[in-house]
Formats: C-alpha cells, structure tokens, sequence
C-alpha cells in the first residue's frame, strides 16, 4: 500500500511539473517543413525511403520503434543517439542491439539531396517510425516536427526503464517524463507491432478468472507454448496485466477497438519530450556540424 501512494505521489508531481515545461526550440508544430522546401513534401519523402526499406524487411518497425523510444526517452527527442563515438549514447549496454540507424541516415540524404540543412535528424526519426507503424498495420497518425538535433551524446545520460524492474518504477519513471500508466501501456504493449502481445493474454496462461490455472478451453498444447515464450515472471512488459496498479488499464486496452487510435497518441507524447539544450539542424545524423569559420 506504501508502494503505491509513493508511485501515486510521484505520477502527480511529474505530470504537475511536466505541465510546465517548454520545448528548448519552439513550439513543434504539425506540418512545420510545409513550404520550407518549395514544393516538395518533406513527409513524402522520408515515407518512401521508409515504404522501400519495409518491403525489403518488415521487421524495421519495431527496430525504428525502439530507436525513437531510446531517443526520446533519454534527454528529450534530440537525435542524440545517432551520433557515433567511443563515448556516445550508441556504446551504452541498453543501445548496442538497437538498430534503424542506417535507414534514417537514408531519408536524411534524400531530404539533404532537395532541401539542404533544413530537416533535422530528430525529425526524421519521428516521421520514419509513424511511417513503418502505419505500414505494419496500426492507424496512420499526424506528427508534429520542428525539432533540433542535440549537440551532446553521452553514455551516462542512458537510464532507461530496464526490463527487469517492477511495475511501480516503470510507472515511476515515464511519471518522471509526464507519461502517464495509460501512455506506458500502450507504450510498451507497442514493442511487438503486428504481434499478439503477452501482457494482453497473460492471465488467460497463468490465472484465469483468478483460479491461479490456464483458461479451461485453451488448447493446452497452446498453453505450454505459449507459456515458453511468455515467462509468467520476467520482464516489465509481461506483469503488466498481472499487476494491481496496471491490470485494470490492461484488461480495458484489450477489450478496446481502438488500439491504433490510442497507441499513435501515446507516440505523440513520446515525441513531444524536449531536452531543454541548445540544438542545430545536423548536415550528418553520425556527427555534430563542425564549427563555422570566422
């Protein structure tokens, strides 16, 4: 009970103070590089650099999902982890599966290509990724842009969520974000894009209506597989329906129809977190521009 008024009291707070931040680069905006490149659509453009690479491998969805989660979760949407270096985010242990890179470096040479130092990398991995979800399936949804690309990429500034915490500091650390428990479930339910999530069935493997046994009319060769992927406890994103402080959220998106709906919006607010830095308009998503001459 203590554990939940301290994660209750913490949510509060953070979504009090997040209410009073402001974006270190201007407002963000839907449409922003509209008529900032002459006729050309910015958003177009980016989509079929996108649209090539999924046909090819469908699996870029959920890679470029976790890139912009791995971004934006750590200082704010700032491009900070495509900036390569012994010591940048790219080496810290949470980043050295993530993958994408390659396909934001394409769109960012197709828009240089049209429209030099005027689209940012930040940008681009927020429209890259709307694009490959909206690919895979789930409701296409407006972004907003006009984002800087940061200056400063550091592997001590990597402190995601793990997937072994509990339910109470996950919550605890996208509250500290302004992320809501709701915007974390469809959060991290959006990890597997096109797959049936385990959180959403968990209860039918392990504690059906309560009765700590499988749901009766599952086949139980079904059940023993699925229980093999599934482990009833192993990460974060697998207790959330069996957790008090998330179950109800759980129970409710899985018997919702607007699943799509609901998850684009959670990625708008991801998207929306700004670092508080000075930024610039990268002419390499890899590296910072180098200093003007005098």
């Amino acid at each position: 009970m203590k554990m939940a008024r301290t994660t209750i009291l913490v949510l509060a707070l953070a979504l009090a103070t997040a209410s009073l931040m402001r974006p270190c680069n201007g407002a963000l905006e839907a449409g922003f590089y509209r008529g900032k490149c002459g006729i050309a659509d910015i958003e177009q453009v980016v989509r079929g650099v996108v649209v090539a690479r999924f046909v090819r491998d469908p699996t870029i969805t959920a890679a470029l999902l976790r890139l912009q989660f791995h971004d934006c979760f750590v200082n704010g949407c700032d491009a900070s982890i495509l900036l390569d270096g012994e010591k940048s985010e790219k080496t810290a242990p949470p980043n050295l599966s993530v993958r994408g890179y390659d396909i934001i470096d394409a769109a960012k040479s197709a828009v240089e290509a049209i429209c030099p130092g005027v689209v940012s990398c930040a940008d681009i991995i927020v429209m890259a990724t709307r694009d490959a979800v909206s690919l895979s399936g789930r409701k296409w949804y407006l972004v907003q842009t006009g984002r800087k690309d940061g200056l400063v990429s550091l592997p001590s500034d990597v402190n995601l969520p793990g997937p072994t915490i509990s339910v109470s500091q996950s919550i605890a650390a996208f509250a500290q974000k302004g992320l809501s428990v709701t915007d974390m479930v469809y959060l991290l339910g959006g990890h597997t894009v096109g797959v049936a999530h385990c959180s959403f069935f968990q209860d039918r493997l392990y504690n059906f209506q309560k009765t700590g046994k499988p749901d009766p009319t599952m086949d139980p060769a079904l059940v023993r597989t699925l229980r093999s992927r599934c482990p009833e406890k192993s990460k974060i994103d697998q207790e959330l329906a069996l957790d008090r402080l998330t179950n109800a959220t759980v129970s409710k998106i899985a018997k919702s129809l607007d699943f799509s709906t609901k998850f684009g919006e959670a990625m708008v607010k991801l998207g929306a977190l700004q670092s508080g830095s000075p930024g610039e308009i990268r002419k390499s998503c890899r590296a910072v521009n180098p200093p003007r001459s005098k």
